[in-house]
């Protein structure tokens, strides 16, 4: 049986410049894969820059995987339609938590742990940046969706320590 080494909540935040798979417009909702688990969202309706607002929440075990997210547009009496994929590395995030371990951070303001640059490992379209804020090892995305027209997500991941991994660092 693998080792639970962490939680990952993702805040799937919302869509920008979404395509049209409707007549006028779409009725999107994301698929967030990690490994063998999927999650999804709610459907906004009528919607090409829908606010989500939701979490999903993933356990974490070795290796450190990629999450994948897939938007479709929701159809009632055929298959819904595909609106574009994204990919993210979760090793920045994973490594960002282990550094602040290692640092024996503490709980309080913002500090900045690692700079993630868009390239083949991720779908950025900026510079992402992990931070441990507030006692928090988060990072904030802006992806980029593939094989499609237009279109971007936002989310936010936040990374919590596994029972093991947080036994270990009390030791």
């Amino acid at each position: 049986m693998e080792e639970v080494i962490g939680i990952l909540k993702v805040l799937v935040l919302r869509g920008k410049r979404l395509v049209i798979r409707d007549f006028t417009s779409s009725d999107p909702y994301v698929v967030a894969r990690l490994g063998n688990q999927y999650l999804k969202t709610k459907v906004i309706k009528s919607c090409l820059n829908p606010v989500w607002n939701q979490e999903l929440t993933f356990t974490v075990t070795e290796p450190v995987g990629v999450l994948k997210l897939e938007v479709f547009d929701r159809d009632v009496f055929k298959a819904d339609d595909e609106m574009g994929h994204a990919h993210v590395s979760l090793r920045p995030i994973f490594s960002a938590a282990r550094l602040r371990r290692a640092l024996r951070l503490a709980a309080g303001g913002e500090t900045k742990l690692r700079r993630v640059p868009p390239d083949g490992e991720n779908c950025l379209v900026v510079d992402s940046s992990v931070s441990f804020l507030d006692g928090e090892i988060v990072q904030d995305l802006r992806l980029r969706l593939c094989d499609v027209e237009s279109g971007e997500i936002e989310l936010r991941l936040k990374w919590l320590d596994g029972p093991s991994i947080a036994t270990a660092s009390a030791a």
